[in-house]
């Protein structure tokens, strides 16, 4: 594991914490070495924090993505406003921890990313349920959406959509539950593993940047909020 981290108490504390939990630690202060250590011994995984002097945790997010590195990223982020969250999704990033945060929730988020990660290559995991309309092992479909699960690619229509590894993982659950109200809880365990609770905001901002990138003019909408339930996606 990679740890960016310009904040000397939170990076050692944080490097500690990962270290005890079983996790082989890099730790480096600045998006700079980040880069530089990811080059030579590319990691499992990154946890980058976004504000740091120099290059930030969002230009390594977007270096490494420009590059075709697809190792899965957790940001660290102080910055609460959603549009602040999006940028981090938009520049690659597959999960992010708004500090202060709880170790707890940092070890959940990690263990979801590196599990999802093990399954696309291969490794056994926990698989969304396939009860979908028209689906396969590799093909799916459901409300005008195509997606190709093995080459992890999507399209609305024509149109092929551009998802983070977060995204993707969403899509596919609610197309391969086309139909089906999905609550929040059974979101939270089927892509995250772990159930932040009813505070947590995480769903909402991937639901809502998901939406945009699926909305088209004049197209009906397809993922719908059933309050104080969950989502569900179908064609109105």
């Amino acid at each position: 594991m990679l740890l960016a981290e310009d904040d000397r108490a939170i990076r050692h504390a944080l490097e500690r914490a990962l270290s005890l939990e079983g996790y082989q630690v890099t730790a480096v202060a600045d998006g700079v070495e980040a880069l530089a250590q990811a080059h030579k011994t590319p990691p499992d995984v990154l946890v980058l924090d976004v504000m740091m002097p120099g290059i930030d945790g969002l230009q390594v997010c977007r270096v490494l993505r420009a590059e075709g590195d697809r190792t899965p990223i957790l940001m660290l982020t102080a910055l609460v406003e959603t549009a602040d969250r999006i940028a981090g999704l938009d520049a690659g990033a597959d999960d992010y921890v708004v500090k202060p945060f709880d170790v707890d929730e940092v070890f959940a988020r990690l263990r979801a990313l590196l599990r999802r990660s093990s399954s696309e290559n291969g490794a056994q995991a926990d698989a969304p349920q396939r009860e979908a309309p028209q689906s396969s092992d590799r093909q799916i479909e459901a409300a005008g959406l195509r997606m190709d699960v093995q080459a992890r690619r999507a399209w609305r229509g024509e149109r092929e959509l551009e998802l983070t590894r977060t995204e993707f993982e969403l899509l596919e659950l609610l197309v391969r539950n086309a139909g089906i109200v999905l609550d929040h809880s059974t979101i939270y365990d089927r892509i995250w593993g772990y159930d932040f609770g009813p505070g947590s905001k995480n769903l909402a901002v991937y639901v809502g940047y998901l939406r945009r990138k699926l909305d088209e003019p004049g197209a009906p909408a397809l993922i719908h909020t059933v309050r104080g339930v969950g989502y569900v996606l179908r064609e109105d």
